[in-house]
């Protein structure tokens, strides 16, 4: 492998690689390289060749040479979470360049009062196509060789005293290694895990030895997202590893890292998370109620005839959590912030209560009104209409047109969020003596006065707008379902999915159906081919294993250890099940694809496509797996 020498594409300080404070870089799993410390905020290209990625956040470009060379420049670390601020293009995806041709500009003060590192690590990402990469500015130069190789492997000294915990059983051995490769239990302050994943929250992420904690034997990957230090250990291994953990630190215990982890997010991870555990206790409801309407769709579809008391009763099964949907967001919203669920509930019947006008009564009736010339004012007046326009609450100044919020869900959730701080600032001062009856009746009262005078009003315009320009470009042929199905499991990597979770919930309460499920499920399942195409393309065996376990929670709609431990290590697989998820996601769009229900996709997702829908489900799924293990397999060149 040939030796290659790069310019340094900025002025400022040239580091080693492993002194940036960000273990993806430092631990060489995004390439080899070195890092611009300080850097003076302009980024030219560093040799000929062309742009080939330059994220929408404009905080990272990729390059490559014309003779082979994909170097990524990213600058600063965590500026993702700036959304362009501070940063200005001159150049776009696709341009041909010239080695000195200034691509970007950027506020390197601007990106410090945000209390964000400006180190910009600048990699090699094909490097294990090469042999030394030297990177040299003005009189500086830092070379990083290729690792040292056994076969295929990189070889990792084993430390001796781990030979202690040989004969532990499998998982207390993975559990203790852990625990001292992260930093000891000092290090750590809280631990949970999910289906797949070990997360912990960590008080200093230098601590951790990346590649020892990647070398133990039952280990198939670790990553950050969202402010968590995530070890892949698969379904079921994972339960017995996290339990035998949290007795390895006194005070430890699983589960609790929730608030340590929103501690050290940014405000765009917080409210994305908020959203997730908000949201989260109420999908398995939703996913059934959609599971119901799929079989039943599929039934009546194929011509069964059923006794109307007996459709009745399905469509009581079905519509119920849609219809009283603002009652549950407001439960899992008091819970959440640590208000009384039952205060909750009420207040979500509220916003429904069967006196008000049904909202989806109103709104259809509202083009009726536009038609005739009556304002809605006058037509509450009219005994026929009564019921079809909103009741206007006069407060002298302005007249507040009272609805039902019937399939809302940003009311709900804003309520709930003002009803649970209410309620603990009327426990500071309220007599304990009466606190059970006092307490609960001003929060009640104070919190549905505001909810339809103002939160109400405000916050169902907020979604309409948002929530209503999301649909409309969903709706768009084609695009919506592009740019949706390339970027979702961008935004999965950055940790901010969860925000989706009240579009889905909108979607489905106020359409019955849901077109984002069909589309993220295109980016799932393309994620998933990818990451099984290296797979297939790997010659040593026990990575080759490795990474087909990681690749199969894919189709069940896990992307996570598909992703962090294959497809980004490598990128391109990563671009590559992007682009499936791309193709796949616009031809979703074109056929006008969607759900009955929502929080499953892929193989389990079928059951959502049951009502006549299930060949074109079947279609999308293989295109989106086909480009990803097709573009992967072809394009993709393995290190072996």
């Amino acid at each position: 492998m040939k030796d290659i020498r790069i310019s340094s594409p900025m002025s400022g300080t040239l580091i080693p690689l492993n002194e940036v404070n960000d273990p993806v870089f430092a631990g060489g799993a995004m390439g080899r390289g070195a890092a611009v410390k300080n850097p003076e905020g302009k980024v030219y290209a560093p040799f000929d060749g062309e742009i080939t990625v330059f994220f929408p956040s404009h905080h990272a470009i990729g390059l490559k040479s014309d003779d082979g060379i994909e170097l990524l420049i990213h600058v600063g670390m965590d500026t993702v979470t700036l959304n362009g601020e501070f940063f200005t293009p001159k150049a776009e995806v696709g341009d041909k360049v010239k080695r000195g041709q200034l691509l970007l500009e950027f506020d390197p003060e601007g990106i410090k009062s945000k209390n964000l590192d400006t180190t910009t690590p600048v990699v090699v990402t094909n490097h294990t196509e090469f042999g030394n990469i030297t990177f040299e500015l003005n009189e500086q130069e830092i070379t990083s060789e290729p690792p040292k190789e056994e076969g295929q492997k990189v070889v990792i000294e084993k430390d001796p005293e781990d030979a202690k915990y040989d004969n532990l059983p499998k998982h207390e051995r993975v559990a203790h290694l852990i625990m001292k490769y992260v930093g000891g239990p000092d290090n750590v302050r809280a631990a949970e895990h999910c289906a797949t994943r070990l997360r912990l929250i960590v008080n200093d992420k230098s601590k951790i030895q990346d590649k020892q904690i990647e070398n133990i034997d039952g280990v198939n990957g670790q990553f950050f997202a969202a402010q968590q230090y995530q070890i892949i250990l698969g379904t079921g291994f994972v339960d017995k590893v996290t339990d035998f953990f949290v007795t390895l630190k006194p005070g430890l215990s699983a589960g609790g890292n929730k608030e340590a982890a929103y501690e050290q997010m940014t405000l765009v991870q917080k409210i994305s998370r908020t959203l997730g555990d908000v949201f989260v206790p109420i999908i398995p409801v939703l996913v059934a109620t959609g599971l119901f309407m799929g079989i039943r769709g599929a039934l009546l579809s194929l011509g069964s005839e059923w006794d109307p008391t007996f459709l009745k009763m399905t469509q009581v099964l079905t519509d119920t959590a849609f219809a009283f949907l603002p009652a549950l967001v407001c439960w899992s919203t008091m819970n959440k912030f640590g208000g009384t669920p039952v205060i909750g509930i009420v207040l979500g019947l509220m916003l429904v209560f069967p006196a008000l006008p049904n909202a989806y009564v109103v709104g259809g009736f509202a083009n009726t009104l536009k038609e005739l010339g009556i304002p809605w004012q006058e037509a509450a007046q009219i005994a026929e209409y009564a019921d079809k326009v909103p009741i206007p609450l006069d407060l002298g100044f302005i007249t507040i047109p009272l609805v039902g919020y019937q399939g809302s869900v940003l009311p709900a959730l804003v309520l709930g969020i003002f009803a649970a701080k209410l309620q603990h600032w009327l426990k500071t001062f309220v007599p304990d003596i009466i606190d059970l009856i006092v307490t609960p009746f001003l929060t009640l009262a104070i919190s549905m006065l505001l909810g339809f005078i103002v939160i109400g009003p405000i916050m169902h315009g907020v979604e309409q707008a948002v929530f209503g320009a999301v649909q409309s470009f969903l709706e768009i042929p084609g695009i919506g379902g592009l740019v949706i199905g390339g970027l979702q499991q961008v935004i999965v990597v950055f940790g901010v999915h969860h925000v989706f979770n009240a579009l889905e919930a909108y979607l489905l309460s106020t359409t019955g159906a849901d077109p984002f499920n069909a589309i993220i499920t295109c980016a799932t399942i393309s994620q998933g081919g990818a990451a099984l195409a290296v797979a297939l393309k790997t010659v040593d065996k026990k990575k080759r294993a490795l990474y087909i376990s990681s690749a199969v929670p894919a189709f069940l709609g896990i992307t996570e250890p598909a992703i962090f431990g294959i497809n980004l290590r490598f990128m391109k697989p990563f671009i590559y099940g992007c682009c499936g998820g791309a193709v796949g996601g616009a031809i979703s769009g074109f056929l006008g694809l969607a759900g009955t229900g929502m929080g499953i996709t892929v193989i389990p997702g079928t059951l959502l496509y049951m009502n006549g829908q299930l060949l074109q489900y079947f279609m999308v799924n293989g295109i989106a797996l086909a480009v990803g293990f097709g573009l992967t397999y072809m394009l993709y060149k393995t290190e072996e």
